[in-house]
């Protein structure tokens, strides 16, 4: 694993980066496309993703072959084809469609902190994934997901809570993923060997 730093990402090699940021920590896996994106501190992608507008949270673990925000075509126009929107790439009077690229820009996902996305996963547009969640290997997830609920299949379903509701919004309201670097550090013990419920007792 990369060394990683607070001053900037850590890219492997052959990614493709527009229009997006990145917070402390973060890694981006070789072969990753990402586009029109946000990804929140210490969170991170395996290889070959494909991630477009995007809001990611804080420690995301995104593994490898994951879609995320994939675009959509215009599915209620005479045709699906590139050559609507992308018109410039076929006729040299043609420009093109700014509209519909600004309309998919704006149908953002929303990844949560401290969630597992599985390898191979899609996550649609517009769908919002809950703090602490885990999306299986392989679900495509065309729904929003609750706070530490798993999910798997196609389309998604839900396997089994995470955490109990309580535990969940106990945890939620701790908000560990807002502590300084330093708290995480010394912290670190607690988070290796306590139960969730143990470290919420212990830094409620």
């Amino acid at each position: 694993m990369a060394k990683l730093s607070p001053d900037a990402p850590v890219l492997h090699p052959d990614c493709r980066v527009s229009d997006s940021s990145f917070g402390a920590y973060v890694e981006v896996g070789a072969g990753t496309r990402v586009a029109n994106s946000r990804f929140g501190d210490y969170s991170y992608c395996d290889r070959s993703c494909d991630i477009a507008n995007t809001e990611i949270g804080k420690f995301a673990n995104i593994a490898s072959f994951t879609r995320i925000g994939a675009t959509d075509h215009p599915l209620e126009k005479a045709s699906l084809h590139h050559f609507l929107y992308r018109s410039a790439s076929y006729w040299e009077d043609a420009e093109d469609d700014a509209d519909w690229f600004a309309h998919r820009k704006s149908r953002r996902a929303y990844i949560g902190h401290d969630t597992w996305i599985g390898h191979g996963a899609m996550i649609k547009p517009e769908v919002r994934i809950g703090h602490g969640a885990v999306v299986a290997s392989g679900a495509v997830v065309t729904k929003d997901v609750a706070p530490y609920t798993i999910v798997g299949g196609n389309t998604a379903r839900v396997i089994r809570r995470r955490h109990t509701e309580q535990v969940a919004d106990r945890m939620m309201a701790l908000a560990w993923w807002d502590w300084d670097h330093a708290t995480l550090r010394q912290a670190l013990p607690d988070f290796r060997a306590l139960t969730a419920e143990a470290f919420l007792e212990k830094y409620e």
